[in-house]
């Protein structure tokens, strides 16, 4: 599960307001509703594995949670198998490379940390559907395009069945303004030099939010079209090509059940009602005493992606007229074209009208104006950005 959400409702429930903003919260969290250990992650087959750790903290405290460092983290199933985490340069990251696993064995999160022993209660990992389809869907021309979701049948449609999602997010990017041309300062003239500057590049995002999906009300427990996200149509995303990868993972009941709890929770900004952390569904439990522990560790036997394009032609999108935010120079000389040079300007336009009895008329821009790469973008292509269709892996 995501460490920001997770953190974020801690601090919700210990005094956090909505949109970020903390403000403290009257009364007081008891002495035993602090300082509980807080346990992110899921153990999944054949990949690496990682896990947070915190505890929280009074609500008068300097900090809302705190991370937990030197615990000994693992693993474990019901059959002896043991991966062996090991903490990362993150303080409170604990990550291992965990093997195949077997659909017929239980398989648990062992934890050691201040002389108490945890673990999550020990569950058969699940299987995870292919994606049949993800597609954009704008429903008129002024509204956001929609991101729906489709799996595949699901193996059991006599039952409920619950998933996980969460998604990449890479999209390309132009710059500000562009310029074949630039001045040459020794010998004093314009010259061309079509390629002194990317034409475009792309940025990445990574969406770790989890969106959660229930079958409970479609026919035969079979999803169809579930809004999973939503792309601004006058996002800098979609003004050129935009590529999602989005992660499937099947869930139980009770961890959808966890999940929807603690969004609940959050959602009531620390109000009155709004459940004390003990009070949270949890599958984790300490063996050796009875201090609580929050977080819910789910297994899953595989996960599921898919990545899908979309075209910005095939959408209404807005885009804001661009405003030539160039420095034009009316009366300008070679001289003054030396000093837009030695000041780090480049060379956008040259109308020279001065054999005619005009001026030799400029335009000028900065780096960033013309540089994706000072704008944090990439200009390696992606090894997918080739891909005509959508997959699925």
């Amino acid at each position: 599960m995501e460490r920001g959400l997770l953190h974020t409702l801690l601090c919700l429930i210990l005094g956090v307001i909505l949109s970020g903003c903390i403000e403290e919260y009257d009364a007081d969290i008891p002495e035993d509703e602090s300082d509980i250990l807080v346990v992110e992650g899921a153990i999944c087959s054949s990949k690496l594995n990682t896990f947070y750790l915190s505890r929280t903290q009074p609500v008068k405290s300097d900090y809302k949670t705190r991370l937990v460092t030197n615990a000994k983290v693992s693993v474990r199933g019901s059959d002896g198998s043991e991966y062996n985490a090991q903490e990362d340069v993150v303080w409170g990251s604990y990550s291992c490379q965990v093997g195949e696993l077997s659909p017929d064995v239980e398989y648990y999160l062992h934890i050691e940390n201040d002389g108490d022993v945890y673990e999550s209660a020990p569950q058969k990992p699940l299987r995870t559907e292919k994606i049949a389809d993800i597609r954009g869907v704008q429903n008129t021309p002024y509204s956001n395009i929609d991101i729906l979701v489709t799996p595949e049948a699901p193996f059991e449609s006599d039952k409920t069945n619950y998933y996980s999602w969460t998604y990449d997010e890479t999209w390309e990017v132009h710059p500000e303004c562009t310029t074949d041309m630039y001045f040459n300062t020794e010998k004093m003239r314009q010259e061309f030099r079509p390629d002194q500057f990317p034409r475009y590049g792309w940025k990445d995002g990574k969406n770790s939010t989890i969106i959660l999906g229930s079958s409970t009300n479609y026919e035969g427990q079979h999803i169809q079209r579930l809004k999973i996200y939503e792309i601004g149509r006058s996002s800098e995303y979609i003004y050129y090509r935009y590529s999602g990868l989005v992660h499937q993972r099947a869930i139980s009941k009770a961890e959808y059940e966890y999940e929807q709890a603690r969004r609940q929770a959050g959602s009531e900004m620390g109000g009155l009602f709004t459940p004390l952390p003990s009070s949270l569904p949890t599958n984790i439990h300490c063996l050796t005493s009875d201090k609580h522990a929050i977080g819910f560790v789910g297994c899953s036997l595989n996960t599921r992606d898919y990545r899908f394009f979309l075209n910005s032609s095939d959408f209404s999108i807005y885009r804001p007229s661009g405003v030539d935010n160039r420095l034009w120079l009316d009366d300008c000389d070679e001289a003054r074209c030396c000093l837009m040079v030695e000041s780090g300007w480049f060379l956008c336009e040259w109308k020279d009208d001065r054999l005619m009895g005009g001026k030799l008329k400029t335009a000028w821009a900065t780096a960033y104006q013309l540089d994706v790469r000072l704008q944090g973008a990439y200009i390696e292509e992606p090894e997918f950005w080739s891909l005509k269709e959508n997959v699925s892996y």
